[in-house]
């Protein structure tokens, strides 16, 4: 019997571990953000994380402020679930996880983002490995801005 024919792969894509991203579904574009492979999940900063029900369904509302060129923003979204993930100090706390579109380089799909305060980080989003898996990605570990070069990101 033969094999089915496999979907065609898409080409390798190599990104910087700094690199600019959009989260459509949240109205957030332009995002610095770190490229994490040591992180499993990714995570985006928010405050005031506040769940609450919608049409017999779990939400979380949260604000997102991340500098001076990104004004303050409330943010509505279906909680996809809790975890507990492990901090930069390596101690575990409980987190509500979203799903949302990521974007890169033109690349878009669907990603799941953990909510926490980043305030005290360099980066108000870091997107972790499994965000990466199965999109044929490649991180350089020691440039930046490959998918899209800061001077040239849109305003």
């Amino acid at each position: 019997m033969d094999a089915l024919p496999s979907a065609p792969k898409r080409p390798l894509l190599v990104i910087g571990w700094i690199e600019h991203i959009d989260l459509p579904d949240l109205g957030l574009h332009d995002l610095r953000t770190k490229i994490d492979t040591g992180a499993r999940t990714s995570a985006l900063h928010a405050t005031h994380i506040q769940p609450f029900e919608k049409d017999g369904a779990e939400w979380v509302r949260f604000v997102v402020a991340f500098d001076p060129t990104h004004s303050s923003q409330v943010i509505e979204a279906p909680i996809h679930g809790r975890r507990s993930i492990k901090n930069t100090s390596g101690i575990p706390e409980e987190r509500i996880v979203i799903r949302t579109r990521f974007r890169v380089a033109g690349r878009t799909w669907t990603i799941s983002v953990s909510l926490t305060d980043r305030s005290n980080m360099t980066f108000p989003m870091i997107v972790g490995r499994s965000a990466l898996k199965n999109h044929n990605i490649a991180v350089h570990t020691r440039r930046a801005n490959l998918a899209r070069p800061a001077a040239a990101a849109p305003p």
